[in-house]
């Protein structure tokens, strides 16, 4: 769309929108079409991040038991788990659907209250509506 954009995180709606933090326009009827669309596939990513993070689990049960270690090994842990899958992936070593029936999606922690507005920013609103535009352009999918 013309403008460089920065990595972001999606989030949903007891999120606060940041320029960093992607969250689904709030429901209701006053939604454009356009802003469904968003919608959508925000959710669409949303599954995939989560069943990405099921089968890795599956894969590497150690992050199972990630308790057990210190927090700051932990993003260290996640990204040598992340390159040995892809080493799997590329020698032929495929993903066994088997592995899931041990490893249960669990629900990733969020907010327990709505951020109130006055953490929002108002810079973020343009991130979403450049967003929206450039899944509009996209197509349907």
């Amino acid at each position: 769309m013309g403008k460089a954009q920065k990595y972001v995180l999606l989030g949903d709606a007891t999120y606060p929108l940041q320029d960093w933090i992607l969250k689904p326009y709030q429901e209701d009827e006053n939604l454009t079409q356009r802003q469904l669309q968003f919608n959508y596939r925000l959710k669409r990513a949303h599954s995939v991040i989560e069943n990405a993070f099921l089968r890795l689990k599956a894969r590497w049960q150690i992050l199972l038991k990630c308790d057990d270690c210190s927090l700051e090994l932990l993003p260290t842990l996640v990204l040598a788990c992340c390159i040995l899958h892809n080493i799997c992936e590329a020698h032929d070593n495929p993903f066994n659907e088997e592995w899931l029936e041990g490893t249960e999606p669990t629900e990733l922690p969020k907010p327990c209250q709505p951020a109130p507005a006055t953490m929002e920013d108002g810079r973020a609103e343009q991130v979403r509506e450049l967003m929206c535009q450039y899944f509009e352009s996209c197509g349907e999918g």
